[in-house]
């Protein structure tokens, strides 16, 4: 059954902006390339659009033609504004972005281990709005928040986590509270993912798993474009995968005998230790990473070399698990320490799980680093307002 007109012309405007998004401004001759629409449709397309405030004329395009110049239609930015953040145990982070992405403003504040829930929310919360007033932004669409922790797959809210801050899930609720915005939150490592598919190292992959090598060990499971949270969301807690090589056992209140303890950032600090491997303390930078950094500067030395490669057997060990179960085809090592062991680290562990498992398996190294996750909780927030905003409507 053919569409009714007013929903044909619903769904062409969304088509439009989608390629506006993605191309970035264009005439109505290349709309009307791009959409295979009529020149007439074009045009009626382009004046729904600006009458509703959707789109502009931002310029004039440079071509040699008979005639005015074309005019350049784009996005309105500000019609929608957003915001994300990065909950870690340490601190948060921010940025305010326009409904296209561009970063208007970023911020962080530090949040100590022992500071009482209420100040400490308080504080974070401060932080976005300051943030956001000092962009010029009054009101925020969509918020999104990345944390650690599991997420309800059915409510879509934070659980309560052993080892993590109640001033987290506390967070969540106290911006839905104050804000007159959309809050949606997601697992930081779930949201590295997204980021490194969309603009880094998993480009072009449908299929894969993102290993976190972080203070922690967690992974993100992608199959067939579809992120995999499982029944109760604790899909890629694999820092509770037993392996051999540990003092002992996971539990299920501890990680303590898992992956984790070959692989966490103080597993990797002992590691470099007994190897002789040292780094000066960088700020705003994870020693586990600086110390994989440095060897890997210097991967020509015998103890750097014996470093990463006992380093590597470690995350292929773990990595293999992981692939006799869902055979990803590719596996990116994400987080701040994947990202400082580069393709040094990741040949290494692809020359050891190529031994390990028959089935065949990239390892790339994540490119965005700790950076990953405030940057899928944009990406998330963006998709969020733009479905919104975008939606096809009758008219």
């Amino acid at each position: 059954m053919p569409a009714s007109p007013s929903t044909a012309r619903a769904i062409n405007d969304r088509l439009a902006l989608r390629l506006l998004q993605q191309e970035g401004p264009l005439t109505a001759g290349r709309l009307k390339q791009l959409t295979g629409l009529s020149r007439p449709s074009v045009a009626d397309l382009v004046e729904r659009l600006t009458v509703a405030g959707l789109i502009d004329v931002v310029g004039e395009s440079g071509e040699q033609r008979r005639g005015p110049n074309a005019r350049v239609y784009g996005i309105v930015a500000d019609r929608a504004h957003l915001a994300a953040l990065d909950v870690r145990t340490e601190g948060v982070s921010v940025i305010v972005s326009d409904l296209l992405g561009e970063v208007l403003a970023e911020a962080s504040v530090p949040i100590g281990d022992g500071a009482d829930t209420g100040p400490a929310v308080e504080r974070a919360v401060a932080l976005v709005e300051r943030t956001a007033k000092g962009a010029g932004v009054d009101r925020l669409h969509t918020v999104g928040v990345g944390a650690p922790g599991l997420i309800d797959p059915a409510t879509g809210e934070l659980r309560d986590s052993t080892g993590l801050p109640e001033w987290h899930r506390r967070l969540v609720a106290e911006l839905q509270d104050r804000l007159p915005a959309r809050v949606r939150v997601e697992n930081e490592t779930n949201l590295a993912a997204l980021a490194e598919q969309r603009e880094g190292a998993a480009r072009g992959r449908d299929t894969f798993v993102l290993l976190w090598l972080g203070a922690g060990i967690g992974a993100a499971v992608v199959l067939d474009g579809v992120l995999r949270r499982g029944a109760s969301g604790g899909t890629g807690e694999i820092g509770f995968l037993p392996v051999p090589g540990t003092r002992g056992l996971p539990s299920a209140t501890g990680c303590d005998g898992g992956f984790h303890s070959l692989a966490g950032a103080a597993a990797i600090g002992e590691l470099a230790a007994r190897h002789g491997v040292v780094a000066a303390v960088e700020p705003h930078e994870p020693h586990a990473a600086t110390l994989v950094g440095a060897a890997v500067g210097r991967a020509g030395d015998d103890s750097a070399a014996r470093f990463l490669d006992e380093l590597a057997d470690r995350i292929a060990l773990g990595s293999a698990s992981v692939i006799a179960v869902l055979d990803p085809g590719c596996v990116v090592l994400g987080g701040e320490t994947g990202r400082a062991g580069g393709e040094v680290l990741a040949a290494r562990v692809r020359e050891r799980l190529a031994r390990l498992s028959p089935l065949p398996t990239e390892v790339r190294a994540g490119v965005l680093g700790g950076g990953a996750v405030l940057r899928g909780a944009l990406l998330m927030a963006r998709d969020e307002a733009q479905n919104e905003v975008f939606a096809p409507r009758e008219r």
